[in-house]
């Protein structure tokens, strides 16, 4: 079970970098004219975890993700370098209404950029005016 969770707790900590990038890469790749920050599919995939996220926060509920992987390890302790590295970049020791600021901040984020870096089809694609 223990490999199990650490398949669980590296998914997580991938999407949890995807969201992280998402929001410093699309702003600065609509500068740069890349075409692939405005992919619709990127972005909706991008903007749905990052409100997911969000949501858990303002309800208190916690991330399915973790519940798995704490089910798997059936421990509070990791028992794996990996998953021990991991761990100790995904999960902060910070009070919930930091995390429930934090992620309400991204997604206003994440809809700002929605609106100022609109996803459109690679036809359509045009440069962010600076």
């Amino acid at each position: 079970m223990t490999h199990l969770a650490d398949i669980v707790l590296a998914i997580h900590f991938a999407l949890a970098g995807f969201i992280a990038l998402g929001l410093l890469l699309i702003p600065f790749g609509a500068m740069q004219s890349w075409r692939w920050v405005c992919w619709p599919k990127l972005r909706k995939t991008h903007a749905g975890l990052m409100i997911f996220v969000a949501f858990e926060a303002l309800i208190g509920m916690t991330c399915p993700l973790t519940s798995i992987e704490a089910y798997l390890r059936d421990t509070q302790a990791p028992e794996s370098f990996w998953a021990y590295q991991l761990e100790r970049l995904l999960y902060w020791d910070l009070p919930p209404s930091f995390f429930l600021v934090l992620y309400l901040l991204c997604a206003a984020w994440t809809i700002a950029l929605w609106i100022v870096v609109p996803p459109q089809s690679s036809q359509k694609a045009k440069p962010l005016q600076t």
